[in-house]
């Protein structure tokens, strides 16, 4: 009689039932688990290193000042705001080419924003988190270096022109 070992006849069973290699996936999946897997894991791993140098890079907190222009489909907005949403861009594209064109940014807070207490406060946000701030608002605050000012940013309050403070 022919003795054979446990894990030769296991192998020798389970090669007679169709299945040729223990390191494949079945062919729907894509093939062999080892296909394409260095390049695989270097895009990762370069992704991941592009987030961490961008999270890293990135300060907690910031300060900024901003001008907010705001419509009649804007979010908390006073009743006495009746501006269209094309008017309120084109208002708040005024004030950024003012700005720009060299404007105190205090003085086009008090003559363009709609921002309760924006006036008193010279649009004074103070210094915030990342998180604190709706995304978009936040995104763009967060890329500027200080002293410099943003594009037009539209977030659901209406239309905002940002100043990094610190």
């Amino acid at each position: 009689m022919l003795r054979r070992s446990a894990p030769l006849f296991a192998l020798t069973a389970f090669t007679l039932l169709g299945c040729t290699t223990l390191a494949s996936s079945p062919s729907w999946v894509g093939g062999t688990l080892a296909d394409g897997a260095p390049e695989r894991i270097e895009r990762e791993e370069v992704a991941i290193r592009k987030e961490t140098e961008q999270i890293l890079s990135e300060p907690k907190t910031i300060g900024a000042k901003h001008i907010l222009v705001m419509h009649k489909e804007s979010e908390r907005r006073p009743p006495t705001v009746t501006r269209t949403k094309a008017e309120a861009k084109a208002r708040a594209e005024e004030a950024l080419a003012k700005v720009r064109g060299g404007a105190d940014f205090d003085k086009a807070v008090i003559e363009y924003s709609d921002e309760p207490g924006a006036a008193e406060r010279a649009g004074d946000l103070g210094v915030f988190e990342k998180k604190v701030m709706v995304k978009a608002f936040s995104d763009a605050a967060f890329k500027l270096k200080v002293g410099e000012v943003s594009d037009i940013i539209e977030t659901p309050f209406g239309f905002h022109v940002i100043k990094r403070t610190n």
